[in-house]
């Protein structure tokens, strides 16, 4: 309740804070590195990495520092993995099923892992629709890459995210909580969807220099921590 009727009241203060966190928060680039490969020994592995700037491990210089890096090196002692990354900055679950829907690759990739929803907050993605796209995505994942498993990370505590001002942290902080439940709910009735309740830290000393994105240690605990998450799976369905 309290949360529609903020949206009502304070509407245009949210404008303006939104509009004043965009001109002052730096704009990170996405690292530089390779964006598939080849990596580690031991089982055969194929992975896919998807979604957002956070996925494309903006906040660090390098990708080995980044999501996809910190996974690899988790994995590479058990498994050779052959990977990519596919990932930009800003996209939101409705782009990424465009690219999807629209990449040409004839690569599988047994699992995927998707870090996407952010962006859906910020640009205000309904909840049907939010749904929907998860549906959409998970379904186009099957189609073009013949994925058998999908994890899906969580959303970020954004009513933590100090390059945001109160009280529009606690709003977008709200919303992207919603829409994680949202999220678990969809994983909870697909097999083979499942939600990852990543456990992003909240100390500044975590966070990239705009106050938005991962540092290099959060992306080394996000990594490390989806890295096992997908070998549990994998012994369990072994």
């Amino acid at each position: 309740m309290l949360y529609h009727l903020a949206s009502v009241f304070l509407a245009l203060l949210f404008i303006i804070q939104g509009k004043y966190v965009r001109r002052v928060t730096p704009k990170l680039p996405e690292p530089a590195g390779r964006r598939e490969g080849t990596y580690g020994s031991g089982t055969p592995l194929s992975l896919l990495i998807i979604g957002d700037s956070a996925a494309a491990g903006v906040g660090v210089e390098l990708q080995r520092y980044a999501l996809v890096g910190s996974m690899l090196n988790t994995l590479g002692p058990h498994y050779q993995v052959a990977w990519k990354l596919m990932a930009k900055t800003g996209d939101t679950s409705a782009e990424l099923l465009e690219k999807i829907q629209h990449v040409e690759s004839t690569q599988a990739f047994e699992t995927v892992v998707i870090s996407i929803g952010v962006n859906d907050v910020t640009g205000l993605t309904s909840s049907r629709k939010w749904s929907s796209n998860l549906a959409f995505i998970s379904q186009a994942l099957q189609d073009k890459f013949g994925a058998k498993r999908v994890l899906f990370s969580s959303l970020p505590p954004m009513h933590l995210f100090p390059a945001l001002p109160q009280p529009l942290r606690w709003w977008l902080g709200v919303r992207a909580k919603h829409l994680n439940d949202l999220a678990e709910q969809f994983c909870q009735t697909n097999p083979q969807c499942h939600f990852v309740s990543a456990p992003f830290p909240t100390d500044r000393r975590f966070i990239a220099d705009d106050g938005f994105h991962p540092g290099a240690l959060a992306y080394q605990l996000w990594g490390e921590y989806l890295a096992r998450v997908l070998q549990e799976q994998l012994i369990k369905h072994a």
